[in-house]
């Protein structure tokens, strides 16, 4: 009988990592992502299944938390087949190669600390390094595109549908042939909302006799789109205008397309002051890059933009800082300025360095726009941290801090309840991707509203199918 485990994902939002066992077929596994936030030192452990027994990965999207192990997973032994779309893989090449970047940076910084205080037998070497990271992109790639049903061996196959997430995201639908029956998984990967600044909305899935569901925001819905939109206007044209400066920890994928397309927006309707617009991030850049080649996988918003003046994302105020000289010459900006760089939960990247030298002026505002994983340092500053420590030097925030959760890639528990009531035949539902308590949340109104059974599946744990 077919079964699946979760090493990653399970009763907590980071670490994508699903593994399809099916009787006398191949062992698939879905996603193979990277732990964040309290959870990071997970990925230093050890797999809890032999990669070399791995024969097939299939990849819902390029977000580090669902692919930002699989560098680990090649250097291991995995060897197989590898399904996913082509701006997935682009994307994933862009994110894996620059988390490992910064890995072997950080963790040469951090030896040298060490030898001068005899502490180096107490670092962790990243879990991989840049050469693994391209390791993987030597692997045996099949590209796919929407709604395409591919046999992975005679009796089994698979449909990848568009999440709605970001650029490349998918649902991944699996059926197979068991004892004359045919059976269908679905992993909903990410799920967007149906309302989003740039990627259309999800396409439905019909059947599953197990879903597997992200939770990430199963227990309430966000802000209102336009409110959300609104506020974050509200919020660039009055810190302009008292003279300060407004800095976005942004994630490179997604987030930072979005930001772009709205301050251009702003820009083509008068609303946006005369400011300059610095995208601060080599690895945002060449994602805003990858948008635009594929921007028929985008909405009509984004490509309305196009027709208009033939790139979906440039406007006369924005600038690319791709080197660390651009990057450095921004802090001669006194006011004026709209920041936008990574990384999107503060945990390092060149954000740090605008935050050193702009977070103490009360008349700059910081703006998050993305989800804050427990632990982070942008978790605290939503939570009203008073000091951060940034390069051996306290720094206080009296800048203000403003949070926008309109703006999540993540669909919201109104919009997760609306794709699932699309399903014609539906039998379980798997609750992953989520914070306990609010997965408990989500359980309860499945339960109530779907009259189906929801389970909420714990790490390692064996659910038959």
């Amino acid at each position: 009988m077919a079964f699946i485990q979760s090493f990653g994902g399970a009763e907590t939002v980071t670490g994508s990592c699903h593994f399809l066992q099916l009787k006398n077929g191949p062992k698939i596994m879905v996603d193979c992502g990277y732990f964040q936030g309290t959870d990071e030192k997970l990925a230093f452990e050890p797999f809890d299944f032999d990669p070399k027994k791995v024969d097939i990965l299939l990849i819902t999207h390029a977000h580090l938390d669902h692919i930002g192990r699989i560098p680990k997973l090649v250097k291991e032994g995995f060897d197989g087949r590898v399904i996913a779309l082509r701006a997935t893989m682009e994307l994933a090449e862009v994110v894996l190669i620059d988390s490992a970047k910064i890995a072997e940076e950080d963790f040469k910084t951090a030896l040298r600390k060490a030898k001068r205080s005899g502490e180096e037998k107490q670092l962790r070497p990243p879990i991989y390094s840049i050469d693994d990271a391209k390791a993987v992109f030597d692997l045996n790639i099949q590209y796919t595109s929407y709604n395409k049903a591919i046999q992975l061996v005679p009796g089994v196959k698979v449909t990848f549908r568009n999440a709605g997430h970001i650029l490349g995201s998918a649902t991944i639908q699996i059926d197979f042939v068991e004892e004359g029956h045919t059976k269908s998984v679905v992993f909903s990967g990410d799920l967007g909302a149906h309302k989003d600044l740039i990627m259309p909305a999800p396409t439905f899935v019909k059947q599953a006799d197990a879903l597997y569901i992200e939770s990430t925001y199963g227990d309430r819905n966000h802000r209102g789109l336009k409110e959300s939109v609104d506020e974050f206007k509200e919020i660039i044209i009055n810190t302009l205008k008292n003279q300060g400066n407004v800095l976005i920890p942004s994630f490179a994928i997604e987030r930072t397309q979005e930001i772009l397309l709205l301050l251009k927006q702003m820009y083509y309707d008068r609303e946006l002051p005369v400011c300059k617009v610095f995208l601060d991030s080599p690895m945002a850049i060449r994602a805003t890059q990858i948008y635009s080649n594929y921007h028929s996988e985008l909405n009509a918003s984004a490509n309305k933009l196009l027709q208009r003046d033939g790139t979906v994302f440039d406007f006369p105020y924005l600038q690319y800082s791709l080197k660390e000289h651009d990057s450095m010459l921004i802090n001669k900006e006194e006011s004026g300025c709209i920041i936008i760089a990574g990384s999107g939960m503060c945990t390092g990247g060149r954000i740090l360095h605008h935050f050193k030298h702009r977070l103490w002026d009360a008349r700059n505002s910081v703006l998050f726009v993305g989800y804050q994983v427990q632990g982070t340092q942008g978790r605290q500053m939503i939570d009203g941290i008073e000091f951060i420590s940034l390069y051996h030097e306290k720094i206080q925030v009296n800048a203000q801090i403003h949070m926008i959760n309109g703006f999540s890639a993540h669909a919201d528990q109104s919009d997760l309840w609306a794709w699932m009531s699309e399903f014609e035949k539906l039998d379980k539902v798997f609750l992953i991707h989520g914070e306990p308590d609010k997965q408990a949340i989500f359980k309860q109104a499945v339960e109530e509203q779907l009259h189906k059974p929801a389970h909420i599946v714990e790490y390692g744990e064996q659910v038959y199918i």
